[in-house]
């Protein structure tokens, strides 16, 4: 089987995915609006630059729909004409449902679901893929889990999980990103320059994340490692619990699961 794969869309996230894929001697294509976009990663990687979708399609088994959700419907009803049983349509489009895709293609060929996260665009991401489709084999569903496993874990879920996970990690970086600008800026009020305060909080986050990684400990027996009694980490620590910090984090995760669901 032919297994070059074509983006339509080359934005921050269709650009991670192409250059995972180029580190593993794919051939990729692509197209995009902006040609610059195409030209920088055809100098960069290799890319094979492509007119229109049209053309993608023409050229690639494997399509990756890397548009906006917006601007799906417009995409699919230019290339639907083209496919065939012998394509596989992936896309990361948010909240556009395996159905949805299936519609606008015309049920000429299998559809995957992918949900990413932003952490892919340095290779440590985290990719939820929907095999749900009947249609799929197990030739391209082996394809599909290979090309994405570079750039981070990759999670097989139904479709029915697809709004939990992103509530958890496609919108996961943003939850990270706001504590640790808030342990930055408790750092300024104690003293540090805002430059000292963030080198020290990133290496603080990257250095927590590998030792949950690698310890084995669960995180609860990590964190009362750092609680000795009648200590600061432990006094910190019940003050966060008596202010329900992390009631409010789960509230929160669930304010975005329950858009995931409207979006949906």
């Amino acid at each position: 089987m032919n297994r070059s794969v074509g983006f339509i869309g080359v934005g921050n996230m269709g650009s991670a995915i192409i250059k995972g894929l180029a580190a593993q001697k794919l051939a990729v294509h692509g197209c995009d609006l902006d040609r610059a976009k195409i030209e920088a990663l055809a100098a960069e990687v290799g890319l094979t630059p492509e007119a229109s979708p049209k053309d993608v399609v023409r050229a690639c088994r494997y399509v990756i729909l890397a548009v906006k959700p917006q601007h799906l419907p417009a995409v699919l009803e230019d290339i639907a004409p083209k496919l065939t049983k012998k394509h596989c349509l992936l896309s990361i489009a948010a909240g556009v449902t395996q159905e949805r895709l299936r519609s606008l293609s015309g049920g000429r060929c299998p559809v995957v679901r992918v949900m990413p996260n932003t952490p892919a665009l340095v290779g440590a991401g985290v990719f939820a893929l929907c095999f749900d489709d009947p249609a799929l084999d197990d030739e391209r569903r082996d394809f599909v889990r290979a090309m994405h496993a570079p750039l981070g874990q990759v999670h097989e879920l139904p479709e029915k999980l697809f709004d939990a996970f992103t509530s958890v990690a496609g919108c996961g970086p943003a939850y990270v990103f706001y504590v640790m600008d808030a342990i930055v800026e408790s750092g300024v009020n104690l003293g540090l320059t805002r430059a000292q305060s963030t080198q020290i909080v990133k290496a603080l986050f990257s250095g927590s994340a590998k030792l949950a990684e690698e310890s084995g400990l669960h995180l609860s027996e990590l964190r009362e490692m750092v609680s000795s009694p009648a200590g600061s980490t432990i006094r910190a620590i019940i003050h966060m619990e008596r202010t329900a910090v992390r009631g409010n984090i789960i509230d929160a995760v669930g304010e975005a699961f329950d858009r995931n669901v409207e979006l949906g």
